[in-house]
């Protein structure tokens, strides 16, 4: 229920993509928002206004002139109650209307007349999207303070496939969500691990964890609606990739440690955050072809090898970043915690525990600094990322 206490009012311009603002309306309000549905007269060509009423319980506005509005000013009291106008689809058309500050139908004119932010989605054929008065439009919404969603590239209505294609309904909310979000890492660059790894025994077996990757995850989406540009290494999950983060897959402790420090070299990080459940050990003479059981035989005899320590690597860079570490304990969570972050050398430690987390949704996390520990209490991963990433903020902040 990220959208809770926002209301949004939604509107619906005339392009076939109208009938996913349908879906966008259920989905924002089952983020918590309460969506009023305000459409132009093309737009009822595509969706009838009954789908919207029947999906907010709301009155859908389409005439500036509509009486059930006390005084007629449906463009004045529309706009006054609500968080954030949100245009999905934008026609060129009506994104035109906007650039110029035209006000001849109920929505372009409560447009023109709002006091709070303005977010439109673009959907259109991929010509007109490449046209040249629809760049320079979209160029004065955005130099105007508007919050231009997309477009998207992909299959279009008319058969072509190109750029012009309106974000999906859930793309639209995960952005929603995220303009909602104070931007206290704006312009930084936070390089994260999650995930379990995989060390290979043989080609079908190895030694692996527990971990889920939910929480290394959750805090890459929390940076990226903070502001951050996100790189998230991850160890083998099935995880979807958080909205606007980038995503490097790997499977052992050494191609994390690679990867990692090949996206150091690249571009350096503002932050690194240490989440992933790595193995400590791996087996330093696996098998090349799978070991067979033998009827009576003995196991075979592995040898393990210690592998490189990720997080303390990072934290002793002369390039290095603000290091975040996690620590995954099994018992005495403080001294244990205290103890890790003094030897890897790092500012601030996140502690819990790793079987009472592993695969959950929720978890409590332990906030270790020089200073003292601070204590987050149970709660989903995403609120307890979102936690994290204000503390982050507090401690770095955004870009200069």
């Amino acid at each position: 229920m990220e959208l809770a206490n926002r209301h949004l009012l939604l509107g619906v311009t005339g392009g076939v993509a109208a009938f996913k603002a349908a879906v966008l309306a259920r989905e924002l309000q089952r983020q918590g928002a309460t969506v009023q549905v305000v459409m132009t007269e093309a737009a009822t060509r595509f969706v009838a206004p009954a789908t919207f009423q029947a999906l907010t319980g709301r009155t859908v506005y389409t005439d500036q002139w509509d009486a059930r509005i006390d005084n007629n000013m449906a463009h004045i009291e529309l706009s006054r109650e609500a968080d954030a106008i949100l245009i999905a689809p934008a026609t060129a058309d009506f994104m035109a209307k906007l650039a110029l500050g035209l006000a001849d139908d109920l929505l372009s004119t409560l447009c023109l007349a709002r006091n709070c932010p303005l977010l439109v989605a673009p959907a259109m054929n991929r010509e007109m999207w490449d046209a040249a008065p629809t760049r320079r439009n979209v160029a004065q919404l955005r130099a105007d303070g508007v919050t231009v969603l997309g477009p998207d590239a992909g299959d279009q209505a008319c058969g072509e496939v190109g750029m012009g294609r309106m974000l999906e309904p859930e793309d639209l909310v995960e952005d929603a969500i995220a303009f909602f979000v104070a931007k206290g890492l704006a312009g930084r660059r936070v390089l994260i691990t999650a995930g379990p790894t995989f060390e290979p025994i043989d080609p079908v077996r190895g030694i692996t964890n527990l971990s889920s990757g939910k929480m290394g995850f959750a805090i890459a989406r929390a940076c990226r609606q903070a502001g951050a540009d996100v790189a998230l290494v991850a160890g083998p999950t099935m995880l979807p990739t958080p909205r606007e983060v980038r995503r490097v897959n790997v499977q052992t402790a050494r191609q994390m440690a690679d990867a990692v420090h090949a996206e150091m070299a690249a571009a350096a990080a503002d932050v690194f955050i240490a989440v992933a459940a790595v193995a400590d050990w791996r087996v330093a003479n696996a098998s090349a072809s799978k070991l067979k059981k033998t009827e009576g035989g003995a196991p075979p005899a592995l040898e393990f090898v210690q592998n490189p320590d990720i997080l303390a690597g990072v934290a002793a860079r002369p390039d290095a970043p603000y290091c975040v570490g996690f620590a995954a304990e099994s018992e005495d969570l403080e001294r244990n915690g205290q103890e890790k972050r003094r030897r890897k050398g790092v500012p601030l430690l996140v502690a819990n525990i790793g079987h009472a987390t592993f695969g959950r949704d929720d978890n409590e996390l332990l906030l270790i600094d020089a200073e003292g520990m601070r204590r987050l209490e149970r709660a989903p991963k995403d609120r307890l990322a979102a936690e994290l990433v204000v503390e982050l903020a507090r401690r770095v902040g955004p870009a200069r």
